[in-house]
C-alpha cells in the first residue's frame, strides 16, 4: 500500500501508535476493573476514564496542531508530543 500522501514522520507514527496503544491499555483497564470510576474535578462534573482520556487526546490534537502553526517545521514536534504528555497527566489527576 502506497502511503506517501500522507506525509508519515517518525513523531507522526508516535502520536498514532501511542494513541493506539492507550486505547488497547484503557480497554484492558476497564476489562479488569469495570465502571471508569467515576469523580468530579476541577470542571464541576463528573467525568470517567473514557471521559478523560477523551479530553486528554482532543488536547493532544488541539496541542499539535496549534505548535504547527506557530512554530511549523522550525522546532521538532517531539516538544509538543512532551506537553501534550504533561496535560494529558493534568487532565487524568484533576479532571
Amino acid at each position: 500500500m502506497n502511503l506517501n500522501w500522507m506525509a508519515w514522520t517518525k513523531p507522526t507514527a508516535a502520536f498514532f501508535i501511542i494513541i493506539f496503544c492507550m486505547l488497547i491499555v484503557m480497554t484492558i483497564w476497564e476489562l479488569r476493573s469495570p465502571g471508569g470510576s467515576p469523580r468530579t474535578g476541577i470542571l464541576r462534573f463528573e467525568t470517567t476514564r473514557g471521559d478523560r482520556l477523551f479530553v486528554s487526546l482532543l488536547g493532544a490534537a488541539y496541542i499539535h496542531i496549534i505548535w504547527l502553526a506557530l512554530f511549523g517545521g522550525a522546532l521538532s514536534l517531539w516538544w509538543a508530543f512532551a506537553i501534550a504528555c504533561i496535560y494529558a497527566l493534568c487532565v487524568f489527576k484533576w479532571v
